[in-house]
């Protein structure tokens, strides 16, 4: 029953109710050198991505050239400020997520889709390898119009290309950032920050999916 409760998203009012001071974190990206918040450079921009557990979806994404900063956090859901140990409850309607700040002159939107579609299962509804609930479900919550088209060409894209090889269809999550959930990123406690940096054996269940995306052609 408890595998059964950690697949069906929680109701606004039956969300825990969370807290208003928010997470406090480390300003210093351990990898990248950059700030883990805002104000970002003039012209970036923010994406957020969500591949089941954030420790290894954040490792992706910060070693693609042209992204900032990568910091993890809670998403999509309605319980302010969550903990970890709240947001596991699946009480709390939050994805785990990768906050995403990339220079649009120096890496596509096509680049960041290709390395989240290959490198997890979309077609597996609220569930990654053996982590199951809503925390771990598939989504892409985007910042600007832009992102938003090319996001949901990228998915009809790849489910294309999924069908053809006999694969289920894509469950992924896409909306604005503002419709999804409160429409705010929460970050997460600071030792799940760059947490694959600072343990580098540490749990890690993202790699290659089933079928790699094939970029849009410049």
């Amino acid at each position: 029953m408890l595998g059964l409760s950690k697949t069906t998203m929680v109701t606004k009012d039956k969300a825990l109710p969370g807290r208003e001071a928010p997470m406090m974190v480390t300003d210093r990206h351990m990898v990248l050198g950059t700030s883990l918040t805002e104000p970002w450079p003039e012209g970036y921009r923010t994406l957020f991505v969500g591949m089941g557990c954030f420790w290894g979806a954040e490792r992706i994404f910060w070693q693609i050239p042209g992204v900032h900063s990568t910091s993890v956090g809670y998403m999509g859901g309605w319980t302010p400020n969550p903990t970890y140990q709240e947001t596991c409850t699946a009480q709390t309607g939050h994805a785990e997520i990768v906050q995403v700040v990339y220079d649009p002159a120096q890496v596509t939107l096509e680049t960041l889709f290709a390395a989240f579609w290959d490198n997890h299962d979309p077609t597996t509804p609220n569930r990654q390898g053996n982590d199951v609930g809503t925390q771990y479900r598939s989504a892409i919550f985007t910042t600007t119009d832009e992102q938003l088209a090319a996001a949901e060409s990228s998915r009809d894209r790849y489910q294309a290309q999924l069908t053809e090889r006999g694969y289920d269809a894509i469950t992924t999550q896409i909306v604005p950032a503002s419709q999804a959930g409160d429409g705010r990123f929460y970050y997460a406690e600071d030792y799940h920050q760059q947490y694959l940096y600072k343990n580098p054996g540490g749990y890690c269940n993202h790699g290659f999916c089933q079928v790699s995306y094939a970029p849009q052609p410049a």
